[in-house]
């Protein structure tokens, strides 16, 4: 998990790639791009927090909406770096909305979960002017962004302490990270100084909290999850673990290993717009019943 940090640094190495990859696919007609939107003020120490929104230009009709929390080690990464994944969205008739959270070590796990639901929220009373459905609202992440969307998606009391029912319809965990830092953290045994302690403090009960893996329940928002065959062993391990522990609330949850993929291949292959994943998560996203009750 240590090499993670690498993320934001390779993903915008190859940019430029995907930009005339994407460009050659038209990606960017049909689309209109909202950048730079505040959903949540200046609190002090944390900056005002905006989000980028990508609308199809002619929906078909109020679309399901897909909230992308975005990956970097808790420390780093931002929303602009996923421009071509939200804009990719909307050849699917879907409205892709990108926040961007504070990081670590300004921010602890807990205040970017607490924005994380916020943004959720900013959505759900806000898409109906994009062209989005607020009662058909996703989420997913890619690594540390997986363990942020899992838990909002997943423990309750983010939404609780922002007074509104869990508005999440579906979860999409992309090669997520973190879903059992009490685990990874009891193991390594990381000195003081370390990166995560700044984020997830030297606490073990905190860990436990900040953990999806140990808020499962029964009424759960349905979920998909997709796994490097090359990724981290630390996510390896932990997905391997939540995957066994989701038997008992969620049994046949759809789990996809993708053998030859690498932990950042795993985000930037969706800067292709053909790629299969996108008609994966699209199928999954029109399963869930319009009519399921959260």
């Amino acid at each position: 998990m240590n090499s993670e940090t690498r993320v934001s640094r390779i993903i915008l190495f190859i940019l430029f790639g995907a930009a005339l990859l994407t460009l050659s696919g038209c990606a960017f007609t049909g689309s209109r791009a909202h950048k730079n939107i505040t959903y949540a003020g200046d609190s002090g120490k944390i900056q005002d927090q905006q989000l980028n929104i990508f609308e199809p230009r002619r929906p078909k009709s109020p679309t399901d909406v897909l909230i992308f929390i975005h990956g970097g080690n808790w420390n780093s990464g931002k929303k602009s770096q996923y421009n071509l994944f939200g804009r990719n969205w909307t050849k699917k008739d879907i409205v892709a909305v990108i926040p961007d959270y504070p990081l670590s070590p300004t921010a602890t796990y807990k205040e970017m979960a607490e924005y994380t639901a916020r943004s959720v929220k900013w959505v759900k009373e806000n898409i109906q002017h994009y062209s989005g459905d607020p009662d058909r609202i996703f989420i997913s992440g890619h690594s540390a962004g997986g363990h942020l969307a899992a838990l909002v998606a997943i423990d309750e009391q983010y939404f609780n302490k922002l007074g509104i029912e869990n508005p999440v319809k579906g979860l999409i965990l992309i090669d997520a990270a973190g879903l059992d830092m009490y685990g990874y953290l009891l193991e390594e045994k990381f000195p003081n100084d370390n990166t995560y302690l700044k984020t997830f403090t030297s606490g073990q009960k905190i860990w436990k909290e900040a953990s999806p893996l140990y808020h499962l329940h029964n009424n759960m928002p349905p979920m998909t999850i997709f796994l490097g065959g090359k990724t981290y062993p630390s996510i390896a391990v932990s997905n391997d673990k939540f995957i066994k522990s989701l038997q008992e609330f969620a049994p046949g949850t759809p789990f996809q290993i993708l053998k030859n993929k690498k932990h950042i291949p795993m985000i930037t292959q969706f800067f292709n717009p053909w790629n299969k994943r996108y008609s994966q998560i699209h199928t999954f996203m029109e399963n869930v019943s319009k009519k399921q009750k959260l």
